[in-house]
């Protein structure tokens, strides 16, 4: 069937492995569009000898969550190419799987000697470890270059050096309450997360909001897009010495920054969006942010102009368009390969004029000049959709009482590309609704694999350029 699924055009949103204290529980969430699908697939595996068939070779997402649910809840995929460990490091204790129901406090940290990174051999060949802690504020990520002289053989990514145990933090809560800790997940994506989580609510409880809600939340994710838009274009300038732009890029976010915090209160929009209400406490001034967008056009002009950055930027990292499809990318990390991916045509809430960005070469400038214009179009989408407001900016819905077990699923175009969120909630007469489990997929899960397919064949000193201009989430992929 997951065969059938992909073949027919179908994407895998997430695989979340559930403990039913009895039994251990897989759902599998398939995406498409025009028209929009979403087909779940549930296997239910023995807790005594919880094996499942590796569907790694249908789709390398697939083998990345199986290599998951491995590490957390001890489901192992037979078959699968590469069944070593993808969350736990290395100290973790071998029989220790923490998304179980009962799994307890941590035991005693074990050593069991060195990750098995792959040694490239060779006349010549070299290593650079780098990370994982890192100058600066930086989230921690070992980075192991194979090098032949300054060109980068292979690169080994590390992650989950801050593993936070997320989703289970979710388990317990209100239904209505745990938005918070949805904005929490990546502080850059604050809205676009706590939109997911409350579709996600939603969806489950059957709550429906009137279209100008969510033009509202709509308004409220491209704000977001565009502050970081902003910053990613001046500080990938910065990476090849042209200070001066990113001087302007960081004025202009900060013009924005300071706008968030009169629409929604905090300079990051927290707040504003939670489960059947939107919040804002004034909309912002359309001419303004035509007016922004026009300065920051002005900087790209300038950066773009100058030949050192143009020469820098072109040819570097490249991520051809087989590669973003076969690892599933998403955002503009796909569009900038060619590939055509927004979860605001695909799964929307609201009719809106979305202009999409693309480019196709799928290198540092490619994903430069994807950034520059969507910056632009999204700053007319937020003025549309301010000019076009009417009514209240504020709305609130009544959360309904239930009974049972029931999942719903939100889906959202965060500034990085698509958000997937996907809840079950457990209501019982008398008391209030609360999460029984709460499955998050970032972008950057989907992305990060893609900066060491790309970096192959540049040289070490383009890394900190190469990396910027995917600049993927640590705390969203760690969870």
């Amino acid at each position: 069937m997951t065969e059938e699924l992909l073949a027919n055009g179908l994407r895998l949103g997430l695989v979340a492995a559930h403990d039913d204290d009895d039994t251990l529980r897989i759902v599998y969430l398939f995406l498409a569009s025009r028209p929009e699908r979403r087909i779940e697939l549930e296997y239910q595996v023995p807790k005594d000898d919880p094996v499942i068939p590796s569907l790694s070779h249908l789709s390398f997402p697939l083998g990345r969550f199986e290599r998951e649910m491995a590490d957390l809840y001890g489901i192992r995929p037979i078959g699968h190419p590469q069944p070593r460990r993808l969350v736990r490091h290395a100290h973790w204790p071998e029989d220790w799987h923490p998304m179980r129901n009962h799994a307890g406090p941590p035991p005693g940290f074990e050593h069991t000697g060195r990750f098995p990174f792959l040694v490239v051999e060779g006349p010549g060949v070299y290593e650079i470890p780098v990370g994982p802690v890192h100058a600066g504020l930086i989230e921690p990520g070992h980075f192991r270059f194979s090098v032949v002289g300054e060109t980068v053989l292979r690169l080994k990514a590390r992650l989950w050096f801050v593993h936070r145990g997320i989703e289970k933090l979710f388990a317990g809560r209100g239904a209505g309450e745990a938005v918070e800790l949805a904005e929490r997940i990546s502080g850059d994506t604050s809205a676009a997360h706590a939109l997911a989580h409350s579709l996600a609510v939603e969806d489950a409880l059957g709550i429906e909001l009137p279209d100008a809600a969510h033009r509202m939340r709509a308004l409220l994710i491209e704000l977001e897009r565009l502050y970081n838009h902003a910053a990613d274009l001046g500080a990938l300038a910065n990476d090849v010495g042209f200070a001066l732009a990113n001087a302007h890029a960081q004025r202009i976010r900060e013009q924005l920054l300071r706008l968030n915090a009169e629409v929604t209160g905090h300079r990051l929009l927290r707040g504003a969006i939670r489960p059947g209400a939107v919040t804002l406490q004034a909309l912002p001034d359309a001419a303004k942010l035509r007016s922004i967008a026009g300065d920051l056009a002005e900087v790209a002009t300038l950066t773009l102009a100058n030949t050192v950055v143009h020469d820098r930027f072109t040819g570097t990292a490249v991520l051809t368009s087989e590669d973003a499809r076969a690892l599933g990318c998403l955002g503009y990390v796909a569009r900038a390969s060619g590939v055509r991916t927004d979860a605001r045509l695909e799964h929307p809430t609201t009719a809106l004029p979305v202009i999409e960005a693309g480019a196709s070469a799928g290198d540092v400038l490619s994903r430069y000049t994807v950034r520059r214009d969507e910056f632009a179009a999204s700053a007319e989408l937020a003025a549309h959709l301010i000019e076009s407001h009417t009514g209240p900016t504020a709305y609130v819905a009544e959360m309904p009482s239930t009974t049972g077990t029931r999942s719903g699923v939100g889906i959202s175009e965060g500034w990085r590309g698509t958000i997937v969120h996907r809840v079950e909630i457990d209501g019982t007469p008398g008391s209030q609704a609360r999460l029984t489990r709460a499955k998050v997929v970032d972008p950057s899960w989907f992305n990060w694999p893609a900066l060491p397919v790309a970096i192959a064949d540049t040289i070490v000193p383009d890394f900190p350029l190469a990396n910027k201009s995917f600049n993927q989430s640590y705390a969203g992929n760690d969870l």
